[in-house]
């Protein structure tokens, strides 16, 4: 009795390890698609937007708008609405050299733009 308890467990932990592995691989796919796709950026100093005086439109390759700088900084995404940007409240603290999630869940075609709390020069990617 005890033997046929450890070989269904066995098998459960069998089971559950390779449903996860099926699922990794397509999780894996959707984030290289989402970076792959990612943009350079080169913010100029003397301004806190990116783009200046401009949008970017989020794409079907991603479901959250993305950056990576390349040395720390505090950025929030300004979405367009009825032709005026709205921002969100807060800053997020990107790291130099990873992909930061600036905003989740956004539908593709919105039009947006990233604020920087600094007017120093910036350099990087973004994918949304």
């Amino acid at each position: 009795m005890h033997v046929r308890r450890i070989a269904a467990t066995a098998a459960a932990t069998t089971a559950l390890v390779a449903g996860s592995l099926m699922l990794a691989p397509a999780s894996q796919a959707t984030v290289a698609s989402c970076y792959g796709d990612a943009t350079p950026y080169s913010k100029p100093a003397g301004t806190f937007w990116l783009p200046a005086g401009d949008t970017f439109t989020t794409s079907s390759s991603c479901t959250d708008i993305n950056i990576r700088s390349n040395t720390n900084r505090y950025v929030k995404v300004c979405f367009e609405t009825n032709g005026s940007l709205n921002c969100q409240a807060n800053y997020t603290l990107t790291t130099a050299g990873q992909w930061t999630t600036v905003a989740t869940n956004v539908s593709d075609g919105v039009r947006f733009a990233f604020e920087f709390r600094s007017d120093a020069l910036s350099n990087g990617s973004w994918a949304a």
